[in-house]
C-alpha cells in the first residue's frame, strides 16, 4: 500500500507533540541525568562526530541528551548539526529512488544543502527530525544558565555517492573548520509497517536488535572505508534515513572509526497503523578520528 507521505508527516508531528507533553519537565531532566553515563565531549573536541537518533523521545531521549552534553562540554563556540531530511512528498521520494537507481543527482531540484539562513528550498522547515534535539538543548542550556554555542543546522539531500559535488558543500567545509560536528540518524527501520514480510519481521527482543546491530555495523564499515555509494545503497536496503547525512559528515571529517555506544528501539506500529513488529532502532554512535 502506497503511503500518504503528507499525512504521515502530520501524524509524526502530532506524535512528537504528544510524546513531549507526556515526557514533561521531570522526564526531560531525568533523561538528561541518565545521559551523564557517557562523556563524549573529547570525541567532538578532537574532531570526531557524535550521531544521535530522532525516534520516540521516551525511548531515545537519553541518547539525544548525551549529544547535547557532548556539545556543551566540548568547549566549542560553534556546532555544525548535519541533519537527515526526510522525503515527505512524492516528488522528493521519487528523486531519492531515482538517484539510488543510478541517475545523476544534479538533475533534481532537491539536490543540495538546505538550512536556516540559506536561500533556495525550505523543505527542512516542515521536518520533525530535530524536535527532540531542540527540546533537550533548550532544557539543558537553561538549566546551566548559559546561551551555549551557536548551532548551525544543515540538511543535505541527494548526496548520491558524491557528497563533494553537492551545492552548499563548500559552505559546510568552511563551517566545519572551527566547529564540532554532530549528526542524527535512525539507521534501521524494520518490520511489517516498513515493508518487510511478516515471516521476516523480528521482534526487537527476539533477534531484532541483534539484526539491527549487525546492519548498522555494516553501514559503519562502509563509511569507515569512504565507500559513499556503497553506503548510499546500504541505507536503501537497511531502511536507514541517514544516507545523505552520513556521507556528508564523513566527507567533512575524513577517515574515522565508528562504534555503537548504545542501542534501543522505538515501536512504530501504531504510527503506521500496522501490526507488530514494526519498529525503528535508536543508536548512539561515536565516530573518532582514525
Amino acid at each position: 500500500m502506497k503511503l500518504d507521505l503528507r499525512r504521515l508527516r502530520q501524524d509524526i508531528h502530532w506524535l512528537y507533540m504528544t510524546e513531549h507533553l507526556e515526557l514533561g519537565e521531570e522526564g526531560t531532566f531525568r533523561q538528561l541525568e541518565e545521559a551523564h553515563q557517557w562523556n563524549l565531549s573529547s570525541t567532538l573536541s578532537e574532531g570526531g562526530v557524535i550521531v544521535f537518533p530522532h525516534a520516540g523521545v521516551a525511548d531515545c531521549g537519553h541518547q539525544i541528551a548525551a549529544a547535547v552534553h557532548a556539545c556543551l562540554d566540548s568547549g566549542a563556540d560553534k556546532v555544525l548539526l548535519v541533519s537527515v531530511l526526510h522525503a515527505f512528498s512524492d516528488e522528493m521520494e521519487e528523486a531519492r529512488q531515482r538517484v539510488a537507481a543510478g541517475e545523476d543527482a544534479s538533475q533534481f531540484k532537491h539536490w543540495g544543502v538546505q538550512g536556516p539562513g540559506l536561500v533556495g528550498r525550505q523543505d527542512w522547515r516542515f521536518d520533525h527530525v530535530l524536535t527532540s534535539w531542540r527540546h533537550f538543548w533548550k532544557a539543558e542550556t537553561e538549566r546551566r544558565g548559559i546561551e551555549g554555542p551557536e548551532v548551525i543546522e544543515r540538511y543535505p539531500y541527494l548526496a548520491g555517492g558524491k557528497p563533494e559535488n553537492m551545492p552548499g558543500i563548500d559552505e559546510l567545509a568552511e563551517i566545519a573548520k572551527d566547529a564540532v560536528i554532530v549528526s542524527t540518524a535512525d539507521p534501521f527501520h524494520h518490520g511489517i509497517g516498513y515493508g518487510d514480510a511478516p515471516e521476516d519481521s523480528l521482534h526487537p527482543h527476539e533477534g531484532g536488535l541483534e539484526l539491527a546491530r549487525l546492519r548498522i555495523q555494516g553501514g559503519i564499515d562502509l563509511i569507515e572505508a569512504g565507500n559513499y555509494w556503497g553506503y548510499n545503497q546500504h541505507c536503501v536496503d537497511a531502511k536507514s534515513d541517514a544516507r545523505d547525512a552520513g556521507q556528508v559528515f564523513r566527507f567533512l571529517r575524513g577517515p574515522m572509526k565508528g562504534e555503537i555506544i548504545d542501542l534501543v528501539y522505538s515501536d512504530a506500529a501504531e504510527l503506521y497503523k500496522q501490526p507488530a513488529p514494526t519498529w525503528v532502532a535508536g543508536a548512539l554512535i561515536e565516530w573518532k578520528l582514525d
